[in-house]
């Protein structure tokens, strides 16, 4: 079976670093290729004597490109693996890179302003950042954070491997984790922030962990999650999602939930799951 990843998304959001890290990993990466060619790669990469066994396609915005998904279908239907990685940025972002680089826009036209043809190609990619896999915000990414993200996701990554499962702890005063699937707002608990001795530890400290867990509605709580995660996770699995990341939030990510994402992690390992944890805003 060959496995397949798309690297896609608006242009400028940092596709060719992506391609260029899965390369360094050994994967064979094709750039631009037109959609309707996509069918014969993967007939390529499954004839007898292949030597490519993991492929990466480079798609961006181009004439055909509401055939992307069409084109990933039918290789599905051929037995390959198939994930889609979406890169975006915010378009002030957007904006910056491209009056820095000089490099004119795929859907630049004398009508349109730079920052509208970067809003037209978002709702042109809508259906497909809708079918991704992963969806990786760059805005406010440098290249050695992007490629730290793309190793997390594919360096000891094999056709086999189960679902990689990511929880994260976050503050709202800091902005929502774009690249999340399912937000639990933890701010309902009683906030450490308010006890003085607590305020400068953080939830991977044993007096806050304390804390948090010891309140009467902590355990109440755990128990309806692992409950819905232990119903949820499974089914992802069955339904093939290759990537799944859950957020935890409190006001300021410090606190509660860092606690609560530890104690999450360490219940669902015990399960058997294999997972990491990943702590946004605990230095802020």
């Amino acid at each position: 079976m060959s496995d397949f990843v798309v690297i896609t998304g608006l242009s400028g959001g940092g596709r060719s670093e992506a391609a260029n890290i899965l390369e360094d990993l050994g994967w064979f990466v094709i750039d631009n290729l037109p959609p309707m060619l996509i069918p014969k790669v993967s007939e390529l990469a499954q004839a007898p004597g292949s030597s490519i066994a993991k492929v990466v396609l480079v798609v961006g915005t181009g004439p055909n490109h509401s055939e992307v998904l069409p084109a990933l279908a039918e290789i599905r239907s051929q037995g390959s693996r198939v994930r889609i990685v979406y890169l975006e940025a915010g378009t002030e972002v957007l904006v910056r890179r491209y009056e820095s680089s000089r490099r004119r826009h795929p859907l630049a036209r004398p009508e349109l302003t730079l920052a509208e043809a970067i809003e037209e190609e978002r709702a042109l990619l809508s259906p497909v950042r809708a079918e991704a896999d992963v969806v990786i915000d760059t805005t406010g990414l440098n290249v050695h954070q992007l490629r730290a993200r793309m190793l997390d996701l594919f360096a000891a990554d094999t056709p086999e491997s189960r679902m990689q499962t990511t929880l994260v702890s976050f503050g709202y005063k800091h902005g929502l984790p774009l690249d999340t699937d399912l937000v639990i707002d933890c701010r309902f608990l009683p906030n450490p922030h308010w006890v003085d001795a607590l305020r400068p530890l953080t939830g991977l400290d044993e007096p806050v962990r304390d804390y948090v867990l010891g309140q009467s509605i902590s355990a109440e709580f755990l128990t309806e999650l692992r409950r819905l995660l232990a119903l949820l996770l499974p089914a992802y699995v069955k339904e093939g999602k290759s990537y799944l990341t859950v957020a935890f939030g409190c006001t300021g990510g410090r606190h509660r939930s860092v606690a609560i994402s530890e104690e999450v992690a360490a219940g669902l390992r015990a399960e058997g799951f294999d997972l990491r944890v990943t702590h946004r805003d605990i230095a802020r």
